[in-house]
């Protein structure tokens, strides 16, 4: 059962910091920009999900664009773009598969890992700033809770979290 908030009346009109809906993309903003920020000014030019894209790729070599997708939870269409990216960039590869000639398994380039190498400290960082407010207590318990919101909810995703395996 999906638990509900209680529903604003003709005259009580909820407040926005009221919406999980709301601080749930307050909170995807501010992740972003300090994401941005940290990976900037260390001198890299990648999103959060290249980002996501190019360490889960070293971390499954040979995985194709569909499993990739569904590892890192990114719709299967924009996925190609962002892998259009990353190998322009010269950081990944794409090879014919050799299990099935329609898919490209897709390999990591070793300035994709030295950048992986140099850009983690900005990354690291970056996580710190966006968990600021609270105690390290505080900041395992959002983790957590947010852990367990997103498994409740991963199905009505439009792009669920798969466990890597291709459809």
């Amino acid at each position: 059962m999906i638990p509900r908030l209680p529903a604003a009346t003709e005259n009580s009109v909820k407040d926005n910091n009221d919406m999980p809906g709301h601080l749930a993309r307050r909170f995807q903003q501010i992740a972003v920009a300090v994401f941005l920020a940290e990976v900037n000014e260390a001198g890299f030019d990648l999103t959060p999900v290249q980002y996501a894209a190019l360490a889960a790729i070293k971390a499954n070599p040979g995985l194709d664009q569909v499993t990739l997708a569904g590892l890192i939870a990114y719709d299967r269409t924009t996925i190609t773009g962002v892998i259009d990216r990353l190998v322009q960039k010269g950081l990944v590869e794409r090879r014919a598969s050799s299990r099935d000639r329609r898919a490209r398994e897709l390999e990591i380039t070793d300035e994709g890992r030295r950048t992986l190498r140099k850009i983690t400290p900005a990354v690291e960082s970056a996580q710190g700033i966006m968990l600021r407010g609270l105690s390290a207590k505080e900041g395992e318990e959002l983790m957590r809770l947010l852990r367990k919101a997103i498994a409740a909810g991963n199905e009505l995703s439009r792009a669920p979290l798969r466990d890597g395996q291709a459809e």
